[in-house]
């Protein structure tokens, strides 16, 4: 219903396209469709919320929040092993290429048997586990969605290794070690 209201909305152009209803508040939709608005200014509304959205996407979420208190992991240290230090989630090795993927729609990015490097996932990330030899996740907890998903398909898996996203480069050949919680950099 909302993307026809989208394909109206942008025939009438209120809307750049159909999509773009989902930056609309019901009560701006509620205005137009009842003719008390129209629905001038509709699209420069939605421009700034789709820029801030792009923004917001770029924020690093903290790792807690306490009250008022925000706490931000520390980055990653590279001890002098040239490894990275997490939680082993799922057992088993693998060495691949890495291949860093912020959201599940980036997921045709990874080939089958590259190593998934992601902030987190969620059940929307299922099917990327299909293809990865082996996963790394900034956060994450042993009963996580991902450390859970892993070891049902039975694929290494090192999660809560703070700042990989950044220390890890798209491409660069890596080990997971799910028994021992390392990342080997390679």
């Amino acid at each position: 219903m909302a993307l026809e209201l989208g394909d109206r909305f942008a025939r009438r152009n209120l809307i750049d396209e159909s999509s773009d209803i989902f930056f609309c508040t019901w009560p701006e939709i509620f205005s137009i469709l009842r003719g008390e608005w129209n629905g001038m200014g509709l699209k420069s509304l939605v421009e700034d919320r789709i820029a801030t959205h792009k923004a917001n996407e770029k924020l690093i979420p903290p790792d807690l929040i306490q009250g008022d208190k925000v706490t931000h992991s520390q980055p990653a240290i590279i001890p002098a092993g040239n490894y990275l230090e997490g939680v082993g989630a799922a057992a088993g090795k693998a060495t691949g290429t890495a291949r860093l993927i912020n959201h599940p729609g980036e997921g045709n990015k990874l080939q089958p048997g590259e190593v998934l490097v992601t902030p987190s996932t969620d059940p929307g990330w299922t099917p990327l586990f299909l293809k990865a030899c082996a996963v790394i996740m900034e956060t994450g907890g042993y009963i996580s969605h991902g450390a859970i998903i892993a070891r049902e398909y039975g694929i290494p898996t090192v999660i809560n290794v703070p700042g990989v996203m950044k220390v890890i480069q798209d491409g660069q050949i890596v080990t997971v070690d799910g028994d021992e919680g390392r990342v080997i950099l390679q």
